[in-house]
This record gives structure tokens, C-alpha cells and sequence, in this order.
């Protein structure tokens, strides 16, 4: 890894801060139908906001507001997941998606919605926070766990074993999706078509406690750890030495990634390329310590996935195009680049 900093990690944390609020505000005014950047402002004021229409305050407090925070909870989730397994497996390349743990959380969460759909309209507090999350994040589980043993073996992680793994996984979920697709009814059927390309369309105050207090837990535990991080990027024998017990480290870390990634699918399905992207930009920029990593790349994450949504809303409006095709449309020319440096070495 390059270990050369362009900023210090408190300067980039600010920067990073201030862009993101002002994304925030930036989003809050952006939308297909056309509210002044005045009256979206003003939307948010319980004393000013009486004097507006109705249909403009409950554009922005009920649509654009849930979907712009869901949008820097699942961000930042992706990127904090990205940046973790990207250390576990010793090699810039182990994103979420590129390696199935993503098509393997969707797979999850469309078992739960055709399963389970007929309880949304009665019960949907379970559904959002209940049996989607849950089957999301065992379905992501298991996938990081075969995946890990296919790549791992005598000699360490092979990254052509994983991404060969990722690529036959996806392929699995995808045509266990098309067979339930098959199967399903319209409603269940429409919702597997958001959850396959990724949207913040279905934002709301229940998914956005779940998605922030993802974001909490994943961030305390993994700067719990960065220590450990930081060991194990130097090899598994020499963390050994340290005294850290590697096997429980790599469980522990694998278990919260797999379930980060379940959230965010299960509440914003499968959005690629935010856990690629950014944890290899931000140790471009500061580095490869994880104590420092790891703030970065949460801001930059929520930054990055926020902007895209914001792109996703203007760019064919009044049409509201799935925020994973703009996040696919960024993200796989990087992807090619890190493939042509990492030629000859995978």
C-alpha cells in the first residue's frame, strides 16, 4: 500500500466534514420538482414553515430529508465495511460487491420479501426492522465466510480466488433472484426491483434509526480494533507475535462487515463501489493506519454516496434514476484502473 499522506487525517477530517454539510444542505434543495433553495431552507423552521405551501414542507421533512440522512448512514456503513475488509484481506480489491457479499445480503432480503411481504402492510416495523435485516445480514454472513475460506489458504489470500468466488456467488444470487422474481406477486415483485438496483427512494424514520445505529456500533467496534488492523496489515505471523489472537479478530470483523452490509441492503438494496472507492482513496490521501482510516473513510463515504444521490435525482428528473447505477457508472472505471496496477501481481 502507498503510505505517502497528502493530508494530515484531522485536516482531511474537516474538509471532508464541511463538504459533507454542505451536501446536506445541497441535497435537502435538490429534487424533481423545482423548491427554491429560500423555501427548502425555510421548510425546515416550524415558525416559517407555516407560511408555505403544505405540499412543499412535506416534500422536505417526509422525502428529501430521510433520504439525504439514509443516504450518509449507508455511505458511510459501505465505506467502513470496504475499508475493514480491505485490511482483513491484505489487498485493495475486496469490496463488498466485487466479492458477492452484497448479492449474497440481497439474496437474503429477497427470500424475506417474498416470504414475508404478505405481513408489510400489518406488521412493516417487522419487516424494516426485523426479518429483511435479518435475513440480509445472514445471507451477507455465510457469503463472506465461503468466500474467506475459498482465498484463504497455506500461502495467505489469493485475490484471484476471491474475486473468481465473488463472480460464481453473484452469478448463484442472481439467478436465485430471477427465480424468484418468477415466483413472486406485484407487490413483492416491485419490491425486489428496488432492492436489485439499489434506491433511497424508500427512506424513512424507522430505517434510519436502524441505519445510524449501524453506523455507531460499526464505528466504535472497528476503531476498537484498529490497532489490531494495523497489526495484521504487516502479516498474520506478525500479529501472532503481538499477542493478538488473529482467528477471533478475522470472525469478529467479518461477522459486523457482513452485517453492515445486510443493513444497507436490506434498506437501500445492493449499491456497489462505495466500499472500493473510498477506503483506497483515503489511504492515497492520509495513509494505511486505521485509526486514522477509518474516520476518513466514513466521511468520505457519506460524501460520495450522498452526491450520487443527488446526481440520481437530477440527472434524468423528473425521473428518479436507482442511485446504484450512478454509484456502478463511478465506480467501474476505478475498478479497471486498480485492476491494470494490480496486473501481475494477482
Amino acid at each position: 500500500m502507498n503510505s505517502s499522506r497528502l493530508f494530515s487525517a484531522k485536516t482531511l477530517c474537516v474538509i471532508a466534514a464541511l463538504a459533507l454539510y454542505a451536501a446536506t444542505v445541497t441535497s435537502i434543495t435538490v429534487g424533481p420538482m423545482n423548491i427554491s433553495f429560500s423555501d427548502s431552507l425555510r421548510s425546515l423552521l416550524p415558525i416559517s414553515s407555516g407560511d408555505l405551501p403544505s405540499h412543499i414542507t412535506m416534500i422536505v421533512q417526509q422525502v428529501r430529508i430521510p433520504r439525504t440522512l439514509l443516504a450518509i448512514a449507508v455511505g458511510g456503513i459501505l465505506a467502513l465495511c470496504g475499508a475493514v475488509l480491505q485490511g482483513l484481506f491484505r489487498n485493495p480489491l475486496a469490496d463488498p460487491g466485487i466479492i458477492g457479499v452484497s448479492s449474497g445480503a440481497s439474496l437474503g432480503a429477497a427470500v424475506a420479501i417474498v416470504l414475508f411481504g404478505g405481513l408489510a402492510a400489518s406488521y412493516p416495523l417487522l419487516m424494516v426492522l426485523g426479518t429483511v435485516p435479518v435475513f440480509a445480514c445472514i445471507g451477507g454472513i455465510i457469503v463472506t465466510f465461503v468466500v474467506y475460506q475459498l482465498g484463504t489458504g497455506s500461502n495467505g489470500t489469493s485475490v484471484t480466488m476471491m474475486l473468481l468466488a465473488g463472480v460464481a456467488i453473484s452469478a448463484l444470487a442472481g439467478a436465485a433472484l430471477g427465480l424468484l422474481n418468477y415466483f413472486a406477486d406485484d407487490q413483492a415483485l416491485r419490491d425486489l426491483s428496488l432492492w436489485t438496483m439499489g434506491s433511497l427512494a424508500g427512506a424513512n424514520a424507522h430505517g434510519l434509526y436502524l441505519a445510524f445505529a449501524t453506523l455507531v456500533v460499526l464505528f466504535v467496534s472497528y476503531l476498537r480494533d484498529a490497532d489490531k488492523l494495523n497489526a495484521m496489515l504487516l502479516g498474520e505471523a506478525e500479529a501472532r507475535h503481538m499477542g493478538i489472537n488473529v482467528q477471533a479478530v478475522k470472525r469478529r470483523l467479518i461477522v459486523l462487515a457482513a452485517a453492515g452490509v445486510g443493513v444497507t441492503v436490506a434498506l437501500a438494496g445492493i449499491i456497489g463501489f462505495i466500499g472500493l472507492i473510498v477506503p483506497h482513496l483515503a489511504r492515497m490521501m492520509i495513509g494505511p493506519n486505521y485509526r486514522s482510516l477509518l474516520p476518513v473513510s466514513m466521511l468520505l463515504g457519506a460524501l460520495l454516496l450522498l452526491v450520487a444521490d443527488m446526481l440520481a435525482r437530477t440527472i434524468v428528473a423528473p425521473l428518479d434514476m436507482p442511485v446504484g447505477i450512478v454509484t456502478a457508472l463511478i465506480g467501474t472505471p476505478f475498478f479497471l484502473w486498480l485492476l491494470i496496477k494490480q496486473k501481475g501481481r494477482i
